[in-house]
């Protein structure tokens, strides 16, 4: 069965391989414990998972696991493979293939840089700067990315090539992931500190596992322990 696919900035996505599991697989999990085992996930058992993920007995969460297949920009996955535990990874290859022309990143705004937080941003830059803003960004991704098509043109490897193209590129990976490891990225990336473009994804990979395992996901989140 096809799942959907959540779009995600200008040509961007998240959308579900497959998953492992359920919020019956976190009780059950708990409960073999005592040698017991359920067959119905029931409103009762709820309380348990509450239970697990407040006191942080949370190996139960990690006998889960969901495969995403995920479009974003290089800058995105820079900061989401810093998530490594309870992770696997694995990218496209500009080794192996040549990126086509135009799958860049473009903004719809420019914000400003932060005046207290000096790592984020705020609002839009002066109105005045806004055309020519967008006209320098689009003019250093398209060159870089000439360039990168002229190189291959002119004999050089892709291997090689691939070193001047822009961060803004947009890459793939398949991303498999506990639930309890994926809470702890929802938690961080969807938080108002996290950068605008992350923070998109994060509630787009929400929006994906909340019905899968909608018990342990709230659980998890409201704890804090994800």
């Amino acid at each position: 069965m096809a799942h959907p696919e959540i779009k995600v900035l200008d040509k961007g996505f998240v959308r579900l391989v497959d998953h492992m599991g359920s919020d019956l697989s976190v009780v059950n999990a708990a409960r073999v414990s005592f040698g017991k085992k359920k067959e119905a996930f029931e409103e009762g058992d709820a309380k348990l998972v509450n239970y697990l993920a407040e006191h942080e007995h949370t190996s139960p969460f990690r006998h889960t696991a969901l495969t995403l297949h995920v479009k974003a920009p290089i800058f995105v996955f820079r900061q989401w493979m810093k998530h490594r535990i309870g992770s696997e990874f694995n990218e496209i290859s500009g080794r192996y293939v040549e990126f086509p022309e135009d799958e860049f990143f473009v903004p719809a705004t420019f914000r400003q840089q932060a005046k207290v937080n000096k790592q984020g941003s705020e609002g839009e830059i002066a109105e005045a700067n806004r055309a020519r803003a967008l006209e320098s960004y689009l003019e250093s991704c398209r060159g870089a990315v000439a360039h990168y098509k002229e190189l291959i043109s002119l004999g050089v490897c892709r291997e090689q090539a691939r070193c001047v193209l822009p961060v803004a590129l947009y890459s793939e990976v398949y991303w498999t992931v506990s639930l309890q490891a994926v809470a702890h990225f929802i938690r961080l990336r969807a938080d108002a500190h996290a950068q605008w473009e992350i923070q998109q994804y994060a509630a787009a990979v929400r929006e994906v596992v909340e019905p899968l395992y909608p018990v342990g996901l709230k659980a998890l989140l409201a704890s804090g322990k994800g």
